[in-house]
């Protein structure tokens, strides 16, 4: 390989550098200002998506025969990152085109993906994601709800909570276990539920997160779904829950890369202009060193975040542990970034009119959610390191 190829693995395509500066465009005219209105007034983001979508962005790793752009995890963790970069951060870009769209495209029947692919590219559908139950915490070989086979159909039972977007979703992606015809075992299962399906109740969370989406605890009390409703038909299994997890966790390290982004560019910006004893505050080193490691940190964040992209798309075998280091580290330089951008405001970096203050708690849980920091690293001391199973 030669230098300059060595070089490119470590830039993006002409294509993908177009699609980062088309969507950051397009997000600037929305910027902090709508996305923080909105999620104040518990308003959802909806202009904001249904353009997004009639411009192709949610659709970027839908193939194109399904009226999506034909990319992968890579393309769409750029619009997700770019959205978050202008103060736009839209966590259901990660439950809906990332996490369903791939598992309906991977491993859906024709007639699902003829469905739902097209609305989930263009925006005028969008799929809930349901996997989290109070009891099972990380371990999904120990989720409490599960089908039985009734005629041709299924009858489905259980509980889940922290379900993000049920409100704005047409029908919810629900993990559940359904029993092996051949071995009479558990095994997983996913099955798509309408949102009006009777036996099918949710409730909001109160939570003390400031984001135009809202959590549910879910309730699937003997809810009839026809045979259609499961996902991949009969060969559905374990494959098909694996599928939308990697991509959970790319986009959710690209969803907070560009939070980052955004508050480092917000810092540097008013350390620039505020001047005290003569000099801007930014000619300290006491402010500016404080700003450069934490970009330095989002860089190594973003890095790790494009492999792990790259290698999914590539269906190397090596994603799922680039996938977990890309959402631990992206979550934390985050955090760290945010941190430090609000210091460099002194007082007015928790004052609304800045901006800043009020994506600490979307941060928050990205140190928490889809999965946690101790689960990322028990992964990484195992599979990496080759250390005993410590769970």
């Amino acid at each position: 390989m030669s230098r300059t190829e060595q070089a490119h693995r470590y830039s993006e395509t002409e294509e993908q550098q177009a699609l980062r500066s088309a969507v950051a465009d397009f997000a600037a005219k929305y910027g902090s200002s709508y996305w923080l209105t909105k999620a104040r007034a518990d308003e959802r983001t909806t202009e904001l998506w249904a353009e997004a979508g009639a411009l192709g962005y949610l659709g970027a790793n839908i193939p194109e025969e399904y009226g999506g752009g034909g990319g992968g995890i890579a393309e769409l963790a750029i619009v997700c990152e770019e959205l978050a970069a202008a103060g736009c951060p839209l966590l259901m870009i990660v439950v809906s085109p990332a996490i369903a769209g791939t598992i309906i495209a991977q491993s859906g029947t024709e007639e699902q993906k003829t469905a739902w692919l097209p609305g989930l590219a263009d925006g005028t559908a969008k799929l809930a994601f349901a996997i989290t139950e109070s009891d099972a915490g990380t371990n999904s070989h120990n989720l409490a709800t599960v089908a039985r086979r009734d005629n041709d159909g299924w009858i489905l039972n259980g509980r889940k909570t922290y379900i993000s977007g049920v409100d704005e979703s047409d029908a919810v992606l629900v993990v559940g276990r359904s029993e092996d015809e051949r071995t009479g075992r558990l095994r997983p299962a996913l099955f798509i539920v309408p949102r009006d399906t009777p036996g099918f109740e949710w409730k909001p969370i109160e939570m003390d997160v400031t984001a135009p989406e809202e959590q549910y605890a879910c309730f699937f009390d003997d809810v009839d779904l026809p045979a259609e409703a499961l996902v991949g038909g009969d060969v559905a299994g374990l494959d098909q829950l694996f599928a939308g997890l990697n991509p959970e966790r790319i986009t959710i390290a690209a969803y907070a890369n560009g939070i980052a982004r955004y508050a480092l560019a917000k810092a540097s910006a008013y350390a620039k202009e505020r001047r005290v004893w003569d000099v801007p505050i930014g000619a300290h080193q006491g402010v500016a060193h404080p700003l450069a490691e934490a970009a330095i940190q989002v860089e190594l964040a973003r890095l790790i975040t494009s492999k792990a992209a790259a290698l999914h798309d590539a269906g190397d075998k090596a994603a799922g542990e680039a996938a977990n280091m890309a959402k631990l580290a992206s979550a934390d330089a985050a955090l760290l970034a945010l941190d430090r951008a609000i210091q460099a405001h002194g007082g007015n970096g928790l004052a609304s009119e800045y901006d800043l203050a009020a994506y600490w708690g979307v941060l928050r849980v990205a140190r928490i959610a889809p999965v946690s920091r101790e689960m990322i690293l028990n992964y990484v001391a195992q599979h990496t390191l080759g250390l005993p199973r410590s769970y």
